[in-house]
């Protein structure tokens, strides 16, 4: 598919609507995607021809249903470059595969063990192991940021230890879209023997990270976030960790044989997959993937580079406007503030103009934290935004910068 603007546009009916008397500006794409056609035909399209329930049934519907949500779980594997399509695990999103991991190594940690975050995480990839940490009484550690919103990578290395289990880190930070060096640091905690989640769910809809080439041990991931359906995402995890880890959930389909002295449990991917699963979720979620490559993760990563550069360009034109994390390593995310007025003022008048942008500490409170501020506007693109729709949030924001200092 060649990259045309205006046929991408008309894929997302959404982006033909009004908002507050005017046409919508979406750049709150780094909370949620919009959804092409494509995706929303084949929500509906399962529930309208073949909708069953799907592993377990011999008729033809449940076969259907069974073979299209089969089909969605090896195109995800072959996206992401997975050597074995069991080593693709369906959840509910990103969230729920941190939570397995953290429940699954509440029975492998020790108390004095110790494990990795940084400081650029998302609230999802460090209360689930603090909550772990008070279950086992392992240690955690945090990797220091910089006032460019990027990790220390010499501080990181200082914190490995023989004692270090674990590192979680996201792959780009949904604050600031600070893209982290993950394949080193992935090989720096192999160098001391300790596995890495990476949390990629902001990372999945601007590049196409291969996993096998990362040698990561966990990768988590949800489709909402790349013109998929909300409630569904993946975890990826290698054999020989899904094999150790325990079960999640107890229930339906995740069992061999159920007894009432001994339950035996199924072989992966099924042994975390209990009870009956998002099943439109990830057979959409599987269109979504093949959408994306339709278009092409290099003509997407160029699109949205050219956004970036024309938006930041834009932006700093204005009078004490700074932008959080002005680096080159980062995605199409812009974090701003204005100097003396408060970031929820400014999203509430952008809104009344039919502009979308986050305001808050975007799930990031301790990025806030360290730059002193309560939070900031977020605007952030996607593929299937212009530059015309830079050029009203830049005159919004102006706007609003009259009309509120």
């Amino acid at each position: 598919m060649a990259f045309d603007i205006k046929k991408i546009r008309a894929d997302f009916p959404i982006l033909s609507r009004e908002v507050n008397g005017y046409p919508l500006v979406y750049l709150d794409n780094a909370a949620t995607s919009q959804k092409p056609k494509q995706v929303i035909d084949c929500i509906v399209d399962y529930y309208s021809n073949y909708n069953a329930n799907i592993h377990r049934g011999v008729h033809s519907l449940s076969q259907e249903a069974t073979d299209a949500y089969e089909q969605a779980r090896k195109a995800i594997q072959e996206h992401f470059n997975i050597e074995k399509t069991h080593e693709v695990i369906f959840t509910s999103g990103t969230t729920h595969g941190i939570n397995l991991v953290a429940n699954g190594f509440s029975s492998l940690l020790e108390k004095g063990d110790e494990i990795i975050v940084s400081a650029l995480e998302h609230h999802s990839n460090i209360v689930p192991w603090q909550m772990l940490c008070e279950r086992t009484g392992a240690i955690l550690k945090v990797i220091p940021m910089n006032q460019d919103g990027m990790l220390v990578f010499s501080e990181y290395e200082k914190l490995l230890s023989d004692k270090t289990r674990l590192v979680f880190v996201n792959h780009i930070s949904n604050a600031l879209g600070t893209i982290n060096p993950i394949k080193s640091i992935i090989k720096k905690a192999h160098q001391v023997g300790a596995a890495v989640l990476i949390d990629g769910a902001q990372a999945c809809s601007h590049i196409k990270p291969d996993l096998q080439s990362l040698d990561v041990d966990f990768y988590v991931t949800s489709a909402h976030k790349m013109c998929g359906p909300t409630g569904v995402g993946i975890l990826y995890g290698k054999e020989e960790w899904l094999t150790k880890l325990p079960p999640y959930q107890g229930g339906g389909e995740m069992i061999a044989e159920v007894t009432f002295e001994k339950t035996t449990y199924a072989d992966l991917p099924h042994k975390f997959e209990a009870g009956t699963p998002n099943i439109a979720g990830g057979i959409a979620f599987g269109a979504a993937i093949n959408y994306l490559n339709a278009i092409g993760f290099d003509a997407i990563a160029t699109y949205e580079e050219n956004i970036l550069e024309y938006a930041t360009k834009e932006l700093l034109a204005i009078d004490g406007l700074k932008i959080y994390a002005d680096i080159k390593e980062k995605t199409s995310v812009i974090s701003f503030n204005i100097e003396g007025i408060h970031p929820y003022d400014i999203g509430t008048i952008l809104d009344k103009m039919g502009i979308a942008v986050r305001t808050g500490h975007h799930c990031a409170q301790p990025i806030m934290d360290y730059f002193k501020i309560p939070g900031t506007v977020r605007a952030s693109f996607a593929f299937y935004n212009t530059l015309e729709e830079v050029n009203r949030l830049v005159e919004g924001v102006k706007k609003a910068k009259m009309m509120l200092s």
